[in-house]
């Protein structure tokens, strides 16, 4: 019986090497195909500093030919905080799948009064800016009486509930509070 020459062994180590990779790449590209992806974080910036938004709550869509519906939720109830002094605007960067989606602003404001303080929300939709815009920016009076409290972006979504109503859900809230905010009077 005669030995197996050099050549024959480097071509089967080689062999079984490149079947080694192989299966290692497949198990590889399949692991990043199925890897959740990320939910979207806006920044906001104001006053020299920036912080980054991750969502309050955030839930994936299921499409099919006949419904549109709610799919897995995170609601880590994620908020930042970002101090907005009066005069100083608030500046938002959305990445582009929020920015290309039906979005609202809840902008809540604390007005200090004679009477004690309250709250004045604003609200602004993607409606009222046509050109999709990836950055946002939310001007604040430069009154010492008026402070930026809280500011929310919401995803909505239409809904209809096992009852048949419709109705609006948000599959994603973004939300930024200012040293000014007071949950009492935002309830």
């Amino acid at each position: 019986m005669s030995q197996p020459k050099t050549r024959t062994i480097l071509a089967l180590v080689g062999a079984a090497l490149l079947v080694f990779v192989a299966a290692v790449a497949a198990v590889v590209t399949i692991a990043v195909r199925n890897a959740d992806k990320p939910d979207p974080e806006i920044t906001a910036y104001a006053h020299g500093k920036s912080v980054s938004v991750n969502p309050f709550l955030y839930c994936d869509l299921k499409v099919s030919k006949e419904q549109l519906a709610v799919g897995t939720c995170d609601a880590s109830k994620s908020v930042s905080e970002l101090d907005v002094p009066p005069g100083s605007p608030l500046q938002l960067s959305l990445p582009k799948e929020i920015a290309d989606a039906p979005w609202e602003i809840l902008v809540g404001y604390r007005v200090s009064g004679p009477h004690g303080d309250q709250a004045q929300p604003v609200l602004l939709t993607s409606r009222d800016y046509p050109d999709k815009p990836l950055a946002i920016t939310i001007k604040t009076p430069a009154s010492d009486r008026v402070h930026l409290a809280i500011m929310e972006l919401h995803l909505p979504i239409p809904a209809r509930d096992e009852a048949g109503n419709e109705g609006i859900v948000s599959r994603g809230i973004w939300s930024i509070q200012t040293p000014a905010f007071d949950p009492a009077l935002f309830s």
